[in-house]
């Protein structure tokens, strides 16, 4: 296959519904790392793909391909079982700042690829950058040293991990093909299997804040990321949760790790324990850590509860370049001076809090991109001081706005607002864990 033509050609027969074979797909993936295929039949292929999906063996194709176009980390050096955990993006999502900490200090080996803000959902990078000196972009010998040592590291995806998926997600982001299950599950696996994990737990969500809306679909993607990932050699699990609400209190970067040191310190925030736990089982389970899922949840409460996870999480801030001061110092993290207040405007229950509508407003706020050449501003966000449940009096503060200044903070309360339903009945209460995906349905699990 020579030029353009054959990536006309291959563009053609996608557009028609066909099956790419496994040459076709690594031509591809190759011209297009290579920089011969230019990036607009990149968006043309991605968009045939949307539309007409891929089966079950071109997704696998798809996702070695990936694998294939950078170098695949073996962390020789780390003898015990590597496990991963991988959100599918919402809005308040700090449980890898949690998760990793908490099941590193039970002796799991956690090789974390992690990504930055995408549209409405914020990136686990970003928060992390907030810590003064953090560095996300450790060279793959620094990322396998700390991981053998500490146990956890949180990094970036490099040149050299997948940079097809680097292509092709920097594409998506801008085309509007982020939610298409085949390009979400290559994009996903290759990173994953790429860096080094012997296994990896998926956080697949659901709702107004998520990038996949209904349970069903998201089930679906769950069950396609299992079945590739055996196909390919790795083991996984996928635990399904709710992003109707963003989850805990604070939506941002540095108010996000702020809230994480909380929680690590002791604070039960129940949506946060909920699929922390929910995760952290399934990690030690996968690891062979324990044989239960209540053993699971017995040892990761009393991690949480010890201060141990606290005491990896500062270990995993020194050793990547952060300043560890700001445990116990979270002053020194970069938090906005100029907060506005949004009050209650009637009395009443909370009965939504949009988690779209929230993180869109984040993001205009300066805690996200809008466009990926974007930079963050990593002292800005929303903290909720109620959640959907909650009984508020009218005048009553329920959020507080961190802005670069007043004007701005005056248009987003306002904006707020408008996401924070409030009415005189109680709403019912909703688990933020839905359940495990299997392949017979969704397993329902008991309460941590």
């Amino acid at each position: 296959m020579q030029g353009n033509y054959a990536a006309v050609d291959i563009i053609a027969r996608k557009q028609a519904g066909r099956s790419l074979t496994s040459e076709e797909i690594s031509w591809f993936v190759k011209g297009s790392v290579a920089g011969t295929i230019p990036d607009y039949q990149i968006s043309a292929l991605l968009m045939a793909v949307y539309f007409r999906g891929m089966s079950l063996r071109e997704t696998r194709d798809l996702t070695a391909s990936m694998i294939a176009s950078g170098k695949r980390l073996t962390l020789r050096s780390i003898q015990d079982y590597k496990v991963d955990k991988h959100s599918t993006g919402g809005v308040g999502d700090k449980i890898s700042l949690i998760l990793g900490p908490l099941v590193a200090s039970l002796g799991v080996h956690v090789p974390m690829v992690s990504g930055r803000a995408l549209r409405h959902t914020g990136g686990t990078l970003d928060k992390l950058e907030s810590i003064p000196g953090f560095r996300t972009n450790l060279t793959p010998r620094a990322f396998e040293r700390v991981v053998r040592q500490v146990g956890i590291a949180i990094v970036g995806q490099t040149d050299e991990i997948a940079p097809a998926d680097r292509k092709f997600y920097a594409i998506r982001d801008v085309t509007s093909t982020v939610a298409c299950p085949p390009l979400m599950a290559s994009s996903i696996l290759s990173k994953k299997i790429a860096s080094g994990s012997d296994a990896v737990v998926f956080d697949i969500k659901s709702g107004s804040g998520a990038f996949i809306k209904n349970a069903r679909d998201a089930s679906n993607l769950a069950r396609l990321l299992i079945k590739v990932g055996r196909m390919l050699g790795l083991r996984a699990t996928a635990i399904l949760t709710r992003m109707d609400e963003p989850l805990g209190y604070c939506i941002g970067n540095a108010i996000e790790v702020r809230e994480t040191i909380e929680v690590l310190k002791g604070k039960w925030v129940p949506d946060l324990i909920d699929v922390t736990m929910a995760l952290g089982a399934e990690m030690l389970l996968l690891a062979r850590k324990v044989k239960g899922r209540n053993r699971a949840y017995e040892l990761l409460r009393q991690e949480l509860l010890s201060g141990r996870a606290l005491a990896k999480f500062r270990e995993m801030v020194r050793a990547q370049g952060g300043d560890p001061r700001i445990v116990d110092e979270p002053e020194r993290l970069p938090l906005s001076p100029s907060r506005m207040r949004l009050v209650a405007p009637v009395s009443g229950y909370i009965t939504e809090i949009d988690a779209y509508e929230v993180g869109r407003i984040a993001t205009m706020l300066g805690a996200g991109r809008m466009r990926k050449e974007d930079s963050v501003d990593h002292s800005v966000g929303i903290e909720l001081l109620r959640k959907r449940g909650d009984k508020v009096r009218r005048g009553e503060a329920i959020a507080l706005i961190y802005a670069r200044n007043r004007r701005e903070g005056r248009r987003f309360t306002d904006l707020l607002k408008e996401a924070i339903m409030i009415s005189g009945k109680r709403p019912s209460t909703l688990r933020t864990v839905i359940g495990k995906v299997t392949s017979r349905g969704i397993e329902h699990l008991p309460l941590p």
